[in-house]
């Protein structure tokens, strides 16, 4: 299903698309992202897994996929080896949100070495300067989380993004795209106002896609959704 997802969300009109690796401990995520998490890992669903669907999957599709992943199962691969083993999978970016940007150094290095960008995140309550200089080191674009506290589709997006994305955007040319809570064509639109680059959706569509009567009727729903949300752009 998975793979399957991927080559819609290509279809659909995604730029970018990230794959999560299931945790057992997703600190990040809601309870939307951390039920499929489960449900992955409960049918035997590692790291080596991904990666090999990945293989599989990315020489058809545009998108370049950026991996999302905390950073225990990249220490039990090896942080040199899951590098270069992301990257011939078709992987073109990677996301570790337990890693803190003074902590990336355990893995950039590698990262560089192997073609794969870290991709950043700030967060609302990130100090300014903390975030000028996050925005210095992140790589393809900054990741923008638009709420304290875990993924998961929301009612509505807070205002003071729109300030976060203007500080950021006169201390940086990087892109910022705004992520968590987003889920509707209203939230993208509203986001895009604000001059943000990119637009984020994970729980709404994971929800989509699982909540659905079988995988045929899921994947369908996720297209219509993604078709909704891209057009809002």
């Amino acid at each position: 299903t998975t793979k399957e997802a991927i080559k819609i969300l290509d279809r659909a009109g995604a730029t970018v698309i990230e794959l999560g690796v299931p945790y057992s401990d997703p600190l990040a995520d809601g309870p939307t992202i951390q039920a499929a998490a489960t449900r992955a890992l409960s049918k035997g669903c590692p790291m080596e897994s991904v990666l090999n669907m990945l293989a599989e999957v990315s020489p058809h599709i545009k998108a370049p996929i950026v991996m999302f992943t905390y950073f225990n199962p990249i220490m039990a691969m090896g942080c040199e080896n899951f590098c270069k083993r992301a990257v011939e999978a078709g992987a073109k970016g990677l996301l570790v949100p337990d890693l803190p940007m003074e902590e990336t150094q355990l893995i950039r290095p590698d990262a560089t070495a192997a073609g794969l960008q870290m991709v950043l995140l700030a967060t609302p309550v990130t100090p300014l300067e903390r975030m000028k200089k996050i925005a210095e080191l992140t790589e393809g674009f900054m990741y923008l989380v638009s709420v304290t506290g875990v993924t998961g589709a929301r009612v509505s997006i807070a205002d003071n993004v729109g300030t976060l994305v203007k500080t950021i955007k006169e201390a940086s040319n990087k892109p910022v795209a705004v992520g968590f809570g987003i889920s509707t064509p209203e939230h993208v639109k509203k986001v895009v106002s604000w001059g943000a680059d990119g637009v984020i959706v994970g729980s709404a569509l994971v929800r989509t896609l699982g909540e659905a009567p079988s995988p045929e009727e899921g994947l369908a729903a996720m297209q219509a959704l993604t078709e909704d949300l891209v057009s809002a752009l």
